[in-house]
């Protein structure tokens, strides 16, 4: 396995605490456009806790009023992943929006004193100033995601990167509803 050169302080010891904190929508829509495919949060939890002691892991979801998604936010939890759930907002005109991100800001900022390590599950840019809090105080900030959907500024930033698209058949799960029929296959997409 060739080095990561992302890794400033790669320093990972069993008994450091680890707070992983799973912006979900940010990493559905990295894999879906990237790979066409879904996200193994169990595995990228595994992944980000790395023989550490898990504090908490936490997914930040979007529920719909259809309730639809109920089976996957029971996975999560099945898999140890407390889930926070907040309402698609549908506005006049038809815009949606599902953001997290001051959610998962004021939590990592929040539990953060009982943590020696912070695990970002997303490659939205807009951790920029959070990663720079916690390192401030002392915190060691990793991000895990996808290399292609990752800002490089905060690549740059975080101690350690882990680029979830080199090891895509440990992360993804193939979504027979995202694959393109091609002319050997008569697969038909949802």
């Amino acid at each position: 396995m060739k080095p990561n050169l992302n890794k400033k302080n790669p320093l990972k010891h069993p008994d450091q605490r680890v707070g992983v904190f799973i912006d979900v929508q940010n990493m559905y829509y990295s894999a879906k456009n990237l790979f066409g495919a879904k996200v193994d949060f169990g595995n990228i939890v595994k992944e980000a806790t790395a023989g550490r002691k898990l504090i908490r892991a936490i997914a930040y979801v979007v529920s719909t009023e259809s309730k639809e998604e109920q089976p996957f936010f029971d996975a999560l939890y099945n898999l140890g992943i407390e889930t926070k759930e907040r309402p698609l907002q549908i506005f006049y005109g038809g815009e949606k929006k599902a953001d997290w991100d001051v959610g998962i800001t004021v939590d990592a900022i929040r539990l953060s004193p009982s943590l020696d390590a912070i695990v970002l599950v997303s490659g939205d840019g807009d951790y920029i100033p959070l990663i720079d809090y916690l390192q401030n105080q002392g915190k060691q900030v990793e991000v895990v995601a996808f290399g292609g959907t990752t800002s490089s500024k905060m690549r740059e930033l975080v101690d350690d990167f882990t680029d979830l698209s080199e090891r895509k058949n440990v992360f993804l799960i193939q979504d027979r509803r995202f694959v393109k029929p091609t002319k050997k296959s008569n697969l038909i997409t949802l």
